[in-house]
């Protein structure tokens, strides 16, 4: 990581961007398959994994919603899974928001396409819970993932993460910025813009809680961000169009804060259209975070949806993460077993300093400043 030109602070924050789902089930009930699968919260329930496969496969259909192809690698994750175990894969709104999936999981119960399993920002995985739309379920590697990164009871846990990033295209921009300051520079008129909108997406809420770290802000006060993109605002550089690959390869937002291995996978992609895509860990604001997974209450392929969680955290699924470029959460366990993928580790950006999780009082604070100044300050 570069040495730091401003005060650099590092806080992993577990808060997010879920992706649109769909519920399942009745309005009381586990809904699915099978009630003995939709209760169980481990593949011991099923008297062990070859049975849970059994069971899975009986079912033959997993659902999933607002899991794009080119995110953290999910092409290869969906596909390894559906024929590894033989199961299809129903794949819904891919471009769905955190909260559209919370809001589909509790008005579709007892549909047939409702979601089986969901990916979502820790902070919503936790809004999931408190709802009631999650079924606790331990996967086998359960001990491996440290405790600040789960629920007790297993209603959700973290899978895999990254730092906030700068995508610049290099080809229509003459000198990528490195930092959250640089982005006042007016070379940048009318080309910043987030992934997103930080009062629904946790790729672009962590981009402004990183922007807070840069300029005086912390775990306890994520309005410096705020500030910081208002005054972006002012100047010209902010610009509300949301990121996908073709506003970028068009020009059309050049510029790109997102998660790190989202905005690197673009890189290959690019260069065979002729575009030179650079990416930077901003040196003045290191930010990090994870999303988590969990397991619709209402799923209607219970044996399913468990069967994805323990092929998501074995050292495959793991190790899929890597090679999109994240931080799978069982990574130290499995550097020091071994059984990490050497070349996909090696391709990661070094990064020092030391992670701070925030509490979920912080989350919910620096969300509720968030939804009451976003919309009125910057997208008003």
């Amino acid at each position: 990581m570069r040495r730091t030109t401003l005060r650099t602070a590092v806080a992993v924050v577990t808060a997010g961007l879920t992706l649109t789902a769909c519920g399942s089930g009745d309005d009381g009930g586990s809904g699915g398959s099978g009630s003995d699968a939709a209760t169980a919260t481990s593949a011991e329930d099923f008297g062990g994994m070859d049975a849970l496969i059994e069971a899975a496969q009986e079912e033959g259909t997993l659902n999933v919603i607002a899991l794009p192809r080119d995110w953290a690698n999910y092409g290869e994750m969906l596909d390894t899974f559906s024929e590894k175990y033989d199961i299809e894969i129903n794949e819904a709104n891919p471009t769905g928001s955190s909260q559209d999936e919370l809001n589909a999981v509790d008005s579709q119960k007892g549909q047939d396409r409702a979601p089986d399993v969901l990916d979502l920002g820790t902070a919503f995985a936790r809004q999931a819970q408190a709802q009631g739309l999650t079924a606790p379920y331990q996967v086998e590697t359960w001990d491996e993932i440290p405790e600040g990164q789960r629920d007790p009871d297993g209603h959700w846990y973290n899978d895999y993460g990254g730092y906030i990033s700068i995508g610049c295209n290099a080809s229509v921009i003459a000198e990528c910025p490195t930092s959250f300051e640089a982005l006042l520079d007016p070379q940048y008129a009318g080309k910043v813009a987030l992934n997103g909108n930080p009062t629904q997406a946790a790729a672009a809420f962590a981009g402004v809680w990183a922007a807070s770290l840069a300029n005086g802000g912390d775990l306890d006060d994520i309005g410096p961000g705020i500030d910081f993109f208002r005054e972006i605002k002012e100047v010209g550089n902010f610009n509300p169009v949301e990121i996908t690959p073709a506003t970028i390869q068009s020009g059309e937002t050049p510029i790109s804060i997102d998660w790190d291995y989202l905005n690197a996978a673009q890189t290959e992609t690019f260069a065979a259209d002729g575009v030179e895509w650079v990416v930077n860990v901003p040196s003045d604001g290191l930010f990090g975070g994870y999303y988590s997974q969990a397991i619709s209450k209402f799923a209607p392929h219970p044996a399913a949806a468990r069967l994805w969680q323990e092929f998501l955290y074995s050292d495959e699924g793991q190790n899929i993460w890597l090679k999109g470029g994240a931080r799978p959460v069982r990574l130290p366990a499995m550097e020091e077993a071994g059984t990490a993928d050497t070349e996909a580790l090696s391709a990661l950006p070094s990064v020092e300093g030391t992670a701070e999780f925030p509490t979920q009082e912080q989350e919910t604070a620096a969300q509720q400043v968030v939804a009451e100044r976003w919309n009125a300050e910057i997208s008003g």
